[in-house]
């Protein structure tokens, strides 16, 4: 009984001892030991001004370096610009030419397959001097599409009809009476273009400066007749009441003094 109690004495004192000698090894290690750390995670955020990250460890906010971004900027060069070409002048240089050579921008134009749009007419005008005098002289601009012939129709005249090249603008038509219309069609394979109220005008010539001058001379005769007409009227109205009085006045007697009947 004695020896039981004995060796159970013993059993609790070394598991005491094991325990002890335990906890004293875990201290020793953690005191030793590196400290554990983890990883550090940044956090960026790409859409903001103050680009900031955040570390895990320390729980601090700071500033980030800073984020070049490289953008593209557009240059403009020569070829943005619009070409030099005018639809209303002749035998210019064709603008598909002037893209190809300098890089500018021609405006859009409908292609060959399609039938063109109507020229604008700029004047009608009547030619007073050289061979062409007395007729009148038609101006257009060429419309946005392929034009390979233009035609002049004039009203009345349809068997006269005026054709001439792509790179013309003018055309010369016979003497006009006033309110004649005057069409000017473009042509190209596919068709020809339709009447509209800008490639068709009415023929209006111009008063002339002869004109006034003739009206004002022949205005300036007239009014100068009419003052000698009256002024003669008036002479003569004024004879004959001076000779009315004169005869009147011969009919009564005349008496000097002292004399009687």
């Amino acid at each position: 009984m004695m020896s039981l109690q004995r060796n159970l004495a013993v059993l609790l004192l070394l598991l005491n001892a094991s325990f002890f000698l335990h906890s004293y090894v875990l201290i020793h290690a953690a005191s030793t030991s590196p400290p554990v750390t983890l990883p550090r995670i940044i956090f960026l955020t790409a859409l903001s001004s103050d680009d900031d990250y955040y570390d895990d460890d320390t729980e601090t906010k700071s500033s980030s370096p800073d984020v070049v971004v490289a953008v593209k900027t557009p240059v403009l060069h020569q070829g943005s610009q619009p070409c030099q070409y005018d639809p209303c002048l002749e035998n210019q240089e064709p603008c598909a030419h002037l893209r190809e050579e300098t890089g500018c921008l021609c405006p859009g134009i409908s292609g060959a397959d399609k039938p063109p749009h109507a020229p604008r007419i700029q004047t009608l005008l009547p030619i007073s001097e050289g061979g062409d005098r007395g007729k009148v002289e038609v101006k257009w601009c060429a419309p946005s599409s392929v034009v390979s012939t233009y035609r002049v129709v004039v009203q009345g005249q349809d068997g006269d009809v005026l054709e001439v090249g792509d790179g013309l603008r003018r055309s010369v038509v016979g003497s006009l009476e006033k309110g004649t219309k005057v069409c000017v069609e473009a042509l190209n394979q596919a068709g020809r273009s339709s009447p509209s109220d800008f490639s068709c005008q009415r023929y209006d010539p111009p008063t002339s400066s002869d004109h006034h001058l003739l009206a004002l001379i022949i205005g300036g005769g007239l009014l100068l007749l009419v003052i000698i007409l009256v002024s003669v009227i008036l002479w003569k109205y004024k004879t004959c009441r001076k000779g009315k009085g004169n005869s009147a006045n011969g009919l009564h007697p005349s008496y000097r003094a002292g004399e009687t009947l």
